[in-house]
């Protein structure tokens, strides 16, 4: 036992005490938590009510969509182990945690018609746990996890009847959680979403990308509709805040001076979704419109694939957010392509790549954490400063326990963090993507972003906690982000050792 602590510890000052000395406080208020999603990590897809989400129907008609077949269905069972979990979070001293409501489990029909008793009182006991163990919640709407029976109805949200369908079941929340819950969060990275949408239900790439862009139009009005109602309906009552999370890149030009194709990178990914909701303009950038129209007509079509919006919608859009949610993982390299046959590479004329210097995450993301702060200032610059809070960033790491690379990886992105508020940049919070190993997409079980360790092979997916875990703990309790000096080794030897002796 003894040589293997011995090891680890020449691991982590070989590898890691080169780092920054500086030890950084934690601003009063500034709230550090972890998150979740209903799909990755309830399980208990068929229990109660609950009727058939995309997911279900997507991954039980074809399950070699996922890795090794995998699915969600039990997932790791937060369902019926809430409790638990939020004994682990105040365990680990978190402030926060963010988790998702499944609109198949509360609105089986999709509306308010029937309302699931069992669906909804799981939601409040899970926010009245964590109330109890001074934890605040932190509640998303939607998290990629349409419901099926509305899908089927619809086509989805590329038809706007989606946006009312998405309105009042945003109501229903609000009265049935919202007494209790003072932070919400509308829809989980639309730009994501909508572009896994077309993948998914169309089979061209033209098709792909028109649905791509109706979607992220249909959800920006809805997002809009769900604002307003808490605005004019619940803010005065229940006091809280809304916003909308945006999963944001960060491009560095592959030929230095070249921030033309930064800023289109930028503008095609992030600000498609930002620009409608935090710019003093609104609507689409400029750069969109005019690629995304010349290619339209390159192809032969009478009008853009990107849709427009009128000057009532880009009104009623415009400043719906209390915060920007800002989910970060991944740098990438840009270049532009040159037009072909009157038309732009990929609509945008730009293409990725890794610099090949970056150490890579397990799943193949690029570290490198300087972008972190170089995306909060860009945000803070560009869009007059907004409040930001981090709901997500994180790595997977093959490592079940010993996951060293992560606290690594954690230590050196919440230092930017740290850095770029001290430049004024308004960053409130931060959130550990994720605070369990869970059902992560199409790659199944197979990546692992977890704080916590689930066996899924276990019928009880017990949960043991990570190494990253007790350096969370540490930081939390200290108030800073502590560097690895060996002072704080000695603490986490021992919180080291417990967790080897649990698994021998």
């Amino acid at each position: 036992m003894q040589m293997i602590f011995a090891l680890i510890v020449v691991h982590i000052l070989r590898g890691v005490l080169a780092q920054d000395e500086l030890s950084l406080a934690f601003p009063d208020g500034f709230s550090i938590g972890a998150g979740t999603s209903a799909y990755q990590i309830e399980g208990a897809w068929n229990v109660s009510d609950k009727a058939e989400n995309v997911w279900d129907y997507l991954l039980h008609k074809c399950p070699s969509l996922s890795n090794n077949n995998d699915t969600g269905d039990i997932a790791c069972d937060s369902y019926h182990k809430y409790k638990e979990d939020v004994q682990i979070a105040k365990n680990m001293g978190l402030h926060h945690y963010r988790f998702s409501i499944s609109w198949s489990r509360v609105l089986p029909t999709g509306t308010p018609d029937i309302i699931s008793k069992d669906g909804i009182q799981y939601y409040k006991n899970l926010i009245d746990e964590l109330l109890k163990n001074g934890i605040e919640p932190f509640v998303t709407l939607h998290h990629f996890d349409d419901l099926q029976l509305l899908v089927n109805k619809t086509g989805g949200w590329a038809n706007e009847s989606m946006v009312e369908y998405f309105a009042e079941y945003s109501r229903v929340m609000f009265r049935e959680l919202g007494p209790k819950v003072k932070f919400w969060s509308t829809f989980n990275e639309v730009n994501i979403f909508c572009k896994w949408f077309a993948y998914l239900n169309e089979t061209t790439p033209d098709t792909a990308y028109r649905a791509s862009y109706l979607c992220a139009h249909n959800v920006l009005k809805a997002h809009a509709r769900a604002y307003h109602i808490y605005d004019e309906e619940f803010r005065s009552i229940q006091h809280g805040q809304i916003g909308l999370i945006i999963s944001s890149a960060y491009y560095i030009p592959k030929t230095a001076g070249d921030t033309e194709s930064t800023d289109i990178a930028f503008d095609f990914n992030t600000a498609w979704v930002m620009n409608p909701v935090y710019s003093k303009k609104g609507g689409y950038p400029e750069v969109m419109k005019q690629r995304i129209a010349e290619n339209s007509r390159a192809e032969g079509l009478v009008s853009s694939r990107l849709p427009e919006f009128s000057d009532k919608w880009i009104n009623y859009i415009q400043g719906t957010a209390d915060y920007l949610g800002l989910n970060h993982y991944i740098t990438t390299l840009v270049e532009p392509v040159k037009k072909s046959n009157g038309r732009w590479y990929d609509d945008a004329g730009v293409i990725f790549s890794n610099d090949p210097s970056w150490k890579l995450t397990a799943i193949g993301w690029g570290v490198v954490p300087e972008s972190m702060s170089a995306l909060l200032r860009k945000i803070s610059k560009d869009y007059n400063n907004p409040p930001v809070y981090i709901l997500e960033n994180g790595a997977s790491e093959i490592a079940d326990f010993m996951d060293i690379d992560r606290i690594a990886y954690l230590y050196s992105y919440m230092k930017e963090v740290l850095m770029a508020k001290r430049d004024g940049c308004d960053v409130r919070a931060y959130t550990v993507w994720s605070f369990l190993d869970n059902y992560e997409w199409f790659n199944g079980y197979a990546q692992t972003f977890g704080l916590i360790h689930v066996d899924f092979k276990d019928p009880n997916r017990k949960r043991t906690p990570k190494l990253s875990s007790h350096w969370l703990k540490i930081i939390l309790s200290e108030g800073k982000l502590l560097p690895y000096k060996e002072n704080l080794l000695e603490d986490y030897g021992n919180e080291l050792e417990k967790t080897i002796e649990a698994l021998d």
